[in-house]
């Protein structure tokens, strides 16, 4: 009895999301104001802005933020909170929605050519399908510097109104491409230079262990099934995180988080010199 009752309230939560996508006006949206922000200072395309017409005027940060678009000469329309709910992948939108063109993505060249010549980061997600997992990835990918990410073009997370939001504008930063095959992609990677790592739970030694220094290309498997068995073929090394404590593990892009950073702390020297020399 228990269980049939815990399946009916799941089953009416999915039904409640499904009916609110439908709802959903068509077309490509920015909700909150970081990430409107975001998309203002980096010369993103924007249609239009779409902003909630009840008390909007008397909150100072919006009013900033909305003049600044008017600057900008993009057009802003007051609507009403509901309308921007129904836009909104989370309802988090702070009273603020952009409606923006199609995302541009990068082709797996840009990335390569991103790279350069030195050490280099590129997070390769063999069909990571939570949008809200996607968009942190690409921001922690963003933060450490990471030379782009590689997505599947199907069965896998997009750039999205969730993901603008989450990656909290990363997306606008960080060169994304989506390709027909991660295991082609990944050999493409490796002929240019990168070593092929695979994120995995049966590998047998951990980051510490294994070598992150310079071209590096962080393979990081779906939520449920981990990494696929042609992409896992494809890796030159398998890693994981060390752990002490009980809890299983931790979630995909928590992973993907604590192993960007191992890179960067691998290769800190190089690109600390590499900036001075820039600079």
């Amino acid at each position: 009895m228990t269980k049939r009752v815990r399946g009916d309230k799941r089953s009416g939560r999915t039904s409640d999301r499904q009916a609110a996508a439908k709802r959903r006006p068509a077309g490509e949206y920015i909700e909150g104001r970081r990430a409107a922000a975001e998309a203002l200072r980096t010369g993103f395309p924007i249609k239009r802005a779409l902003v909630a017409d009840e008390g909007s005027r008397r909150d100072a940060a919006l009013a900033a933020l909305v003049q600044d678009l008017r600057e900008a000469g993009v057009a802003v329309e007051y609507v009403s909170r509901a309308a921007l709910d129904a836009i909104s992948s989370h309802g988090a939108h702070q009273g603020i929605v952009l409606e923006v063109g199609a995302f541009p993505y990068a082709d797996l060249a840009d990335i390569v050519a991103r790279a350069g010549a030195g050490p280099a980061l590129v997070v390769v997600l063999d069909h990571i399908t939570d949008a809200g997992n996607f968009g942190a990835i690409v921001r922690s990918a963003e933060v450490v510097g990471a030379a782009g990410v590689v997505i599947a073009n199907k069965r896998a997370a997009e750039v999205n109104v969730g993901s603008y939001k989450t990656s909290a504008g990363a997306v606008m930063h960080l060169p994304i491409a989506r390709v027909p095959n991660i295991a082609r992609a990944l050999g493409e990677l490796k002929a240019a230079g990168f070593w092929a790592v695979g994120a995995s739970e049966h590998a047998e030694g951990t980051c510490w262990d294994a070598s992150f220094e310079g071209r590096i290309a962080l393979v990081m498997g779906s939520e449920g099934s981990g990494i696929s068995r042609l992409v896992l073929e494809t890796c030159d090394d398998l890693t994981k995180l060390p752990q002490r404590g009980r809890t299983e593990s931790l979630n995909v892009a928590q992973a993907t988080t604590a192993l960007c950073y191992e890179w960067l702390r691998c290769n800190r020297q190089v690109l600390d010199g590499a900036a001075v020399g820039e600079a």
